[in-house]
């Protein structure tokens, strides 16, 4: 974990992680957008590039932002890890008193930063953007998240924040406290919100991208609902114990029914149509049973391994600032 910087005459230190994954086209105006915004705010700021196994031009162009910029520092990862390790390594890295993480696309407004900060200096660990609008995203997505953040609230062991992305400000104890969470399936709203500490939404109306495309699909959105539910519910596996309770006793019940209308009317024609129909059915109930139970098992699998969250190819701190000791350089790139 990156050494914590005191305050300065500025009086505060300001970091602002930004995960990047293939976003050459958007990069020179967020970045242009949020550097209008740093340079206007009372502090010392330290934005970190986390290229998060980038195949297009986006590390190049985060190179030459550099040389324009002394306030920027990379973080290049060995691969594409996911969006929710790479926003690790960049609290990781992150020295200031508060560290706001924010995606590159612009559909998070980086003006909103000074209201996130205003809040932070009045108490609060946790500042985090809540949706009241998704522009750009068609009636199936605004659909299903709204659906998933409802099903979310309603599973989860811990009060996960609806229509909150990733967009927010964190204190440097809420840093502090995340990073000692090294588990392997990361669910970032979900371990934003397990932490505690006191925290605040601040309402806005999301913007459409302001270029590219986005990196999502309905099959890694359903994946990344799947990471959710398991990392923070044990509900699925208690839904196939009842799911399976259910099921047996209707089936005793079924049986006593044809032993009855045997005993009683006879039963010279054997009913094979309903003995495949209730084969197949508990064998898809069984399937699916086992299928909720291997999601579990695969996750504390990976936990076993013991394997370090990321790698990082290379590292190039702002300019004008002390490098990392050695020692933490070591510990951050094995973490």
């Amino acid at each position: 974990m990156a050494d914590e910087i005191k305050n300065t005459d500025a009086g505060y230190r300001l970091s602002v992680v930004v995960p990047v994954f293939n976003e050459e086209e958007v990069l020179p105006e967020f970045h242009r957008r949020l550097a209008c915004v740093l340079d206007k705010v009372s502090a010392q700021s330290e934005i970190i590039y986390v290229n998060d196994g980038s195949v297009d031009g986006s590390l190049p162009e985060m190179r030459r932002l550099k040389t324009e910029d002394e306030r920027i520092a990379i973080v290049d990862l060995s691969r594409n890890f996911g969006k929710e390790i790479a926003m690790t390594a960049g609290f990781d890295h992150a020295h200031g008193d508060a560290v706001v993480v924010i995606d590159a696309d612009l559909q998070d407004p980086p003006e909103l930063i000074p209201e996130m900060i205003k809040h932070w200096r009045g108490g609060y660990d946790v500042v985090y953007a809540q949706r009241t609008s998704r522009a750009g995203e068609s009636v199936v997505k605004k659909t299903t998240a709204h659906l998933f953040y409802r099903l979310m609230q309603k599973l989860s062991r811990v009060d996960i924040p609806r229509d909150a992305g990733d967009f927010r400000l964190l204190s440097r104890r809420a840093v502090d406290a995340l990073a000692g969470l090294r588990e392997q399936h990361r669910f970032m709203k979900g371990l934003f919100a397990w932490i505690g500490y006191p925290q605040k939404a601040i309402p806005y109306q999301r913007d459409s991208r302001h270029d590219g495309k986005s990196k999502w699909n309905y099959i890694g959105l359903w994946n990344f609902a799947i990471e959710g539910i398991t990392s923070f519910s044990t509900v699925p596996l208690k839904a196939a114990t009842y799911l399976g309770v259910l099921t047996a006793f209707s089936a005793f019940l079924f049986g006593m029914f044809i032993v009855l209308q045997t005993l009683f009317y006879g039963n010279p024609v054997p009913g094979y149509p309903s003995l495949l129909v209730v084969v197949l059915f508990l064998g898809g109930i069984q399937l699916m049973a086992l299928g909720v139970i291997g999601e579990y098992l695969g996750r504390m699998f990976d936990e076993t391994k013991g394997r370090p969250l990321y790698l990082i190819n290379a590292y190039e701190e702002a300019q004008g600032k002390n490098n990392h000791d050695p020692e933490i350089v070591r510990e951050l790139t094995s973490n």
